[in-house]
């Protein structure tokens, strides 16, 4: 009787080992569960960087107050008929 019972269970470990180390096994189930919701808030945090980069480029296009203020802070541009005075810094 012991032995068919140790027969019996080392059929069982046998029948286990594939569901929880094999491929597809709970093991691998788990840990792609885990990459797909790191890559979903990745995605989220890209989505939300290219809606802002959409609005810019609109904003870009469209009016030309925001080419204005990008060309007097980022390229130190003045109008015409405006004078620049410069502070020196302490």
């Amino acid at each position: 009787m012991k032995i068919l019972a140790g027969v019996l269970g080392a059929l069982i470990l046998a029948l286990q080992y594939p569901l929880w180390v094999g491929k597809g096994g709970w093991l691998r189930v788990w840990e792609v569960d885990r990459q797909l919701e790191s890559q979903r808030t990745r995605n989220e945090w890209l989505e939300l960087r290219n809606s802002a980069l959409a609005a810019e480029v609109k904003d870009l296009k469209q009016g030309f107050d925001a080419i204005e203020e990008r060309a007097r802070y980022e390229l130190g541009m003045v109008k015409n008929d405006e004078v620049f005075f410069q502070v020196p810094g302490k």
